[in-house]
């Protein structure tokens, strides 16, 4: 049997939704019958790809960046950084097989993988309506407060906590599938994920506490630095939540991959954003949107982490 690898961003709502809709698709319009296996991608220092992992018939990449493989056959992204180097922009450039798209226009990545497989494929995508809101609200934070997303009332949310935080690939595996058919309420709702929700809520509720201890403020920027918890995957509005009164933040956390500068911008701050962050943190290896973006480094690298965040935290203050 011919097997799709479909590579997608790892622990986030918008990749495993992406996924989930670019694999129904693939099934309806594409080739149906054919195997699916999924690999999480996960933004770190050094090489981000490996060419090992397009060992499908056919090889997709979904909200990630672009590698410039002979292998990759599809790719959709909606960053503002999609690509590494100006090298990759060429190459991709140069396709001319209509099977790789980038809009950093679109919200998600989910909705904009909806749009070009109905606008150029033939698919249709109404019967995810609920996924597609749900994926464009969570990755384009469309709140009308932070306690919408730091609260957690909606299904979606309770999913997309699980998502973020689970380690599990086949946990992740079976909910991206179950996305293509199940409402968001029946899903949550299924005895392997329900079991998840609540000991990752406890869990949510003390990364609260965590950055309400470390948190200082300073002008326009809330900073803190986790390291040394376990704090992967937790909740970006949090500081918007607990300080609505700044404009940015600025955090360093570690886990086993990876030293993290996470920088975001308050939605709903009384002052308006008026920094590029992903140009900023492209300036450093990292990237993302003008609104949220990172920065990775080796995991032994922290010091230099906590340098570039220093320089950062300056930068928004100006």
């Amino acid at each position: 049997m011919n097997t799709l690898k479909i590579c997608y961003h790892g622990n986030c709502f918008d990749g495993a939704s992406s996924a989930a809709v670019f694999s129904r698709f693939y099934e309806e319009r594409i080739n149906p019958g054919w195997a699916r296996a999924f690999q999480p991608m996960m933004h770190r220092a050094g090489a981000l790809f490996d060419e090992s992992i397009f060992d499908g018939d056919e090889n997709a990449i979904v909200d990630f960046k672009y590698c410039p493989s002979e292998k990759l056959t599809w790719w959709f992204d909606h960053h503002k950084s999609a690509f590494l180097t100006a090298e990759d922009e060429a190459h991709f450039r140069a396709d001319t097989r209509g099977k790789k798209f980038v809009d950093a226009s679109y919200k998600s990545c989910t909705r904009f993988i909806a749009d070009i497989a109905e606008q150029k494929f033939g698919f249709d995508p109404s019967p995810l309506s609920e996924l597609l809101h749900w994926a464009n609200k969570i990755d384009g934070a469309l709140y009308e407060a932070p306690s919408e997303p730091v609260e957690m009332k909606a299904d979606a949310f309770k999913l997309a906590l699980v998502i973020e935080n689970t380690r599990d690939q086949q946990i992740i595996e079976r909910i991206i599938t179950d996305l293509q058919h199940k409402p968001m309420g029946e899903l949550v709702a299924l005895p392997y994920v329900a079991e998840r929700i609540a000991p990752l809520y406890e869990r949510h509720l003390r990364s609260m506490e965590i950055i309400k201890q470390a948190a200082s403020v300073r002008g326009p920027v809330i900073f803190f630095d986790v390291v040394g918890h376990d704090m992967e995957g937790y909740s970006k509005f949090i500081p918007y939540y607990l300080h609505p009164e700044v404009t940015y933040s600025v955090s360093v956390s570690q886990s086993s991959f990876r030293s993290k500068i996470s920088v975001g911008s308050n939605p709903w701050s009384p002052r308006p954003r008026t920094h590029d962050l992903a140009a900023i943190c492209e300036r450093y290896g990292g990237g993302g949107h003008a609104v949220v973006a990172a920065i990775s480094l080796a995991p032994e690298e922290l010091d230099s982490a906590r340098k570039i965040a220093a320089e950062v935290v300056e930068e928004l203050q100006k």
